[in-house]
């Protein structure tokens, strides 16, 4: 069945009556340029009105700012914003409208090893209420998935989507709660036209249900401009028409404009809105709209003028009443719960992080083993053990690091999109993040441990070896933590040089090459806050404390055979191991909550 045959009466929750009617009103938007470089305006002065049940357009050349337009509107830009924005004639209040809408961005932001019901079953457990049973939650999901086309597709990952069936499960992923407003950014990017047709087909089914969708799109084809009910042109950040789509035409006649005979409407007005019929048009188009105050061309403009505010702009921060309670639908642990399925499903399909993860600890410790085979235990080859300690230590820490950088980005991009379409709380995407990225290295850790401690002949020592492991962990959960910072803040391409940076400074100061009491007063400092300074002298203490004699191959002399001599060189006294675990376990909360709150700081600075 093709998506414009669908009868309305298939949608589930076609119960909800209520509609909503958007005006904006003198917005403007300027964005930060940069250090010294000032502002620069996006959006100059202009206003709309977006009625429910109909399908708009905003259009125009790239740069226009019409994905800015959809992110004020949308309230997904919030810095930088003057206007107001109303909701059925009252100030919107941003929590309250965030409740009732969604925005799917451009790109398909989806879990791409989950399978299409899977993904729609943890939407539902995310966006309904406890109280709607499983078997709702199955109807819904069978119906949207029908509705939408995705029926057969229901058990492929979403990573084996066509182009086309990504963009209607972006759709159907938000379709669960039936948001009444829909926003979305360039929806046809990418498709070819029959699934540019199927795609707009679509979203004009769910218009006429009641619902107010706006969507960006670039330069729409004939047939495709004749499916949109509204269009709203934008050039410079300014309007050039506003209304009916079948009155575009008209309008511009009316102007002196006529669009030439066999023209595609929408690439006419592109080409007027880049200026190349000369900038005096755009001036004399934005000032026959009112810069998109003038609602002559609905097709009920008289009617719905009335509602247009023409008095001064209301601040758009001024909410009318206070959103109450959370703005998830579901408590906290009930969202880390169902992130945690998700998680541990990801993790047992994911190649990189799971599978090549195991294998490289593997083959790395069998190197490192066959490198420094039989080392540990000899007083004559401690030198070499030594630096066994800090290789491992260095593997540790560059390895899930950089794990972590180059995988959080993309994990980023879905969080920024599911959190502010009120799926979860950033605290329970925290957590849950947290501890399903404990099993992997856990098992990795201890796998790596096993080989090495035993490659390497160190002491046969049921105790020495769960010290090791736990310096081990401990490393690595640090790591991983300043991976999770990097790879928030930073691209995939600037965190992989960010990362290696940070390390530098911590390897100066560990004492490995340059002795804690060799460096200089002035840089003394940095010691403490070395990680690795600790880890590597947790190491040295689990190998040599409290050992009296170690065995010598060499008949004459071994420098270091009693190991308190080697401590007493490399300035590490043999009674720090629990000061050491204090020092990193303090070191890996403070990584934690530091991720956590860069963490909201990125998500926020977005806005």
């Amino acid at each position: 069945m093709a998506l414009h045959e669908v009868p309305l009466e298939t949608f589930p929750n076609k119960s909800k009556t209520k509609q909503i009617e958007l005006c904006f009103n003198g917005l403007n938007y300027k964005v930060n340029m940069g250090f010294r470089k000032g502002e620069k305006e996006i959006l100059h002065d202009v206003s709309g009105y977006f009625l429910p049940g109909q399908l708009t357009a905003i259009m125009g050349p790239s740069g226009a700012g019409k994905s800015s337009l959809l992110d004020v509107i949308s309230g997904y830009r919030i810095s930088g914003v003057d206007g107001s924005v109303t909701v059925n004639g009252k100030v919107r209040d941003l929590n309250e409208f965030r409740r009732i809408s969604c925005y799917i961005q451009q790109d398909d932001r989806l879990q791409p090893l989950l399978t299409v019901a899977e993904n729609m079953m943890i939407a539902a457990d995310l966006k309904l209420a406890r109280s709607v049973s499983l078997a709702d939650k199955q109807n819904t999901i069978a119906e949207i998935l029908n509705t939408l086309g995705l029926t057969e597709a229901a058990h492929t990952q979403a990573d084996r989507l066509s182009g086309g069936q990504k963009k209607r499960l972006s759709i159907a992923l938000e379709l669960i709660n039936n948001p009444l407003v829909m926003f979305l950014d360039e929806p046809t990017t990418g498709l070819d036209s029959s699934s540019c047709n199927q795609c707009v087909s679509l979203l004009k089914v769910l218009a006429l249900q009641g619902r107010t969708i706006i969507c960006t799109i670039h330069q729409p084809s004939a047939m495709l401009f004749q499916k949109f009910d509204i269009v709203y042109v934008l050039a410079g950040g300014r309007c050039l028409y506003q209304g009916n789509s079948r009155n575009m035409v008209p309008y511009l006649l009316s102007e002196g404009l006529g669009c030439p005979k066999y023209h595609n409407p929408a690439d006419y007005v592109i080409e007027l809105a880049c200026g190349e019929h000369g900038n005096d048009k755009i001036d004399k188009l934005v000032k026959a709209t009112q810069n998109g105050r003038s609602l002559e061309w609905f097709e009920n403009g008289e009617e719905i003028s009335s509602h247009f505010p023409t008095g001064p702009k209301k601040a758009l921060a001024l909410p009318t009443k206070k959103c109450v309670g959370s703005l998830q639908e579901t408590s906290l642990w009930n969202q880390v719960s169902v992130l945690l399925r998700r998680g541990f499903i990801k993790v047992k399909r994911d190649k990189t992080l799971t599978h090549m993860r195991v294998i490289v600890n593997i083959l790395t410790g069998i190197m490192l083993g066959t490198l420094w085979l039989q080392v540990g235990d000899k007083g004559s080859r401690v030198l070499d053990n030594y630096n066994l300690l800090f290789s491992i230590l260095i593997h540790h820490v560059m390895s899930t690091m950089m794990l972590a950088i180059l995988t959080f980005p993309m994990e980023m991009t879905i969080l920024t999109k599911e959190h502010f379409n009120r799926w979860y709380s950033l605290k329970s995407f925290f957590i849950s993040v947290n501890v399903v990225d404990i099993p992997v290295p856990v098992v990795c850790c201890i796998v790596f441990s096993i080989i090495i401690y035993a490659m390497s002949g160190q002491p046969i020592d049921s105790t020495r070896f769960t010290m090791f492991t736990v310096i081990s962990l401990l490393v690595v959960f640090i790591a991983q933590s300043i991976g999770f910072m990097v790879g928030a803040i930073f691209s995939i391409v600037n965190g992989t040089f960010v990362g290696p940076v940070l390390v530098v400074p911590m390897m100066m100061f560990s004492g490995f090459g340059v002795r804690i009491t060799d460096i200089p007063l002035l840089l003394q400092w940095g010691t403490t806050f070395s990680y690795l300074r600790y880890s590597l002298e947790g190491y040295v203490a689990a190998i040599y404390e409290n050992r009296t004699t170690l065995p010598c191959d060499h008949k004459l002399y071994c420098h270091y055979r009693y190991p308190r001599k080697f401590l007493e060189d490399v300035a590490m006294p043999d009674d720090q191991f629990w000061n050491d675990i204090i020092a990193l376990t303090i070191t890996l909360v403070l990584a934690k909550v530091a991720a956590y709150l860069l963490l909201r700081w990125k998500i926020q600075s977005m806005r």
